[in-house]
């Protein structure tokens, strides 16, 4: 009867508001699907063709699949019971569901035999390339969905985790002692407990990414892979020959440390790296650039660039200035010369900062040896 309550236990809601918990393996699919209800979830880019006799017996009220495959019955069936049901895309490069964050070898699958161009990698940034100038909305849609499911992955991956950024050129060259300096240094942020962060391409993004890898194993290994690397020091003119180098690193000393790079498709020329152990790619390069710093907690580490490192400095600041992600972080820059004279960037975050206290979060040093002892200094002061 209408508006009548009884004494019973409440039914149990199926909104998704109240439920959308994901499911992004076929495991934990599973273990769901046993109770007799998947209302309410989220399952990502699984392949269900085998799973259609629990799709059939399984609650699906208000319940979301995306990118999933099932037989033709399973998909009628869940649709039926309420869910909605976004199909596969065939022929994409990028699987815009994914659950997960990439992997190098994810990536870069194929290079060994067939070089660079035949990788996910570079194929998804063609498409990119030609949707984009035929102005598909459909596939503009996709790159959408592909980045938010990339920036759930990159948060469920960091829960909990303390993560500094380290920012710097991609023209900095492997065997040069700048490339050295930035691998010692996320080898030993590493070491410390932080976990790296970097834009994911190559260069001193690279070298951070590299010590972070190294982190687990003795120190002279690093020497070793900065050898190695040094035959191939820039990704132009063959990005082939500069990845292959470093999957023969990582051939050489497999289970490295684990680091995050946050690359672009935007940025073609730029490959990602093959040493962050997690890769969120993303195709908007302004969702990774504010993401990155975003989500730098422990602070942000800037080493000698250009006008990209200026613009992140920029970015890093606004929001500390303002105060409008909470405290501010620590900031780090690294390089008097560079920052005072060829390019003038901390004479006006020093003025930014002036009775602000974002300028107790704020540090110039000669080198990244000093960049721990600033880090810590200013991260005490901040009391995280």
């Amino acid at each position: 009867m209408a508006g009548v309550q009884s004494n019973s236990e409440p039914p149990v809601s199926h909104s998704p508001r109240e439920r959308g918990q994901e499911i992004d393996s076929i495991t934990e699919f599973d273990r769901v699907a046993a109770s007799g209800s998947l209302a309410g979830y989220r399952v990502q880019s699984l392949d269900l063709t085998d799973r259609t006799f629990a799709l059939l017996s399984t609650d699906t009220a208000d319940s979301v699949f995306l990118g999933c495959a099932m037989e033709p019955d399973a998909a009628a069936k869940v649709r039926a019971g309420g869910a909605l049901v976004f199909p596969p895309v065939p022929g994409l490069p990028v699987d815009p569901y994914r659950g997960s964050l990439y992997t190098p070898d994810e990536l870069f699958e194929g290079l060994v035999d067939a070089g660079y161009d035949a990788t996910p990698d570079a194929r998804a940034y063609h498409w990119y390339q030609e949707t984009k100038a035929g102005g598909d909305v459909f596939a503009s849609m996709l790159r959408s969905i592909h980045d938010d499911a990339v920036s759930d992955a990159l948060d469920e991956h960091l829960a909990g985790s303390r993560v500094v950024g380290i920012m710097g050129g991609h023209s900095l060259e492997r065997g040069s002692a700048a490339y050295a300096g930035a691998a010692r240094l996320g080898r030993r942020l590493t070491r410390d407990g932080l976990t790296v962060a970097t834009g994911g391409g190559p260069g001193a993004m690279e070298a951070a990414n590299l010590g972070a890898y190294a982190a687990p194993f003795e120190d002279g290994m690093l020497d070793s892979a900065l050898e190695i690397l040094s035959k191939a020091p820039h990704f132009r003119p063959s990005v082939t020959d500069w990845a292959r180098a470093a999957f023969e690193v990582r051939r050489s000393r497999p289970g490295g440390g684990s680091s995050v790079g946050i690359p672009t498709w935007f940025y073609g020329r730029e490959p990602a790296n093959a040493f962050a152990s997690h890769i969120a790619k993303y195709f908007v390069n302004a969702l990774r650039e504010d993401g990155l710093l975003a989500r730098s907690n422990a602070g942000v580490v800037f080493l000698p660039g250009a006008a990209g490192t200026v613009q992140e400095i920029f970015d890093n600041t606004t929001p500390n200035y303002y105060r409008s992600r909470g405290e501010p972080t620590p900031m780090v820059l690294v390089n008097r010369e560079h920052w005072t004279e060829e390019l003038p960037t901390w004479p006006l975050l020093q003025s930014l900062a002036a009775g602000r206290p974002m300028a107790a979060r704020i540090a110039l040093v000669e080198s990244v040896d000093d960049v721990p002892e600033a880090l810590a200094r200013l991260s005490a002061e901040t009391g995280s």
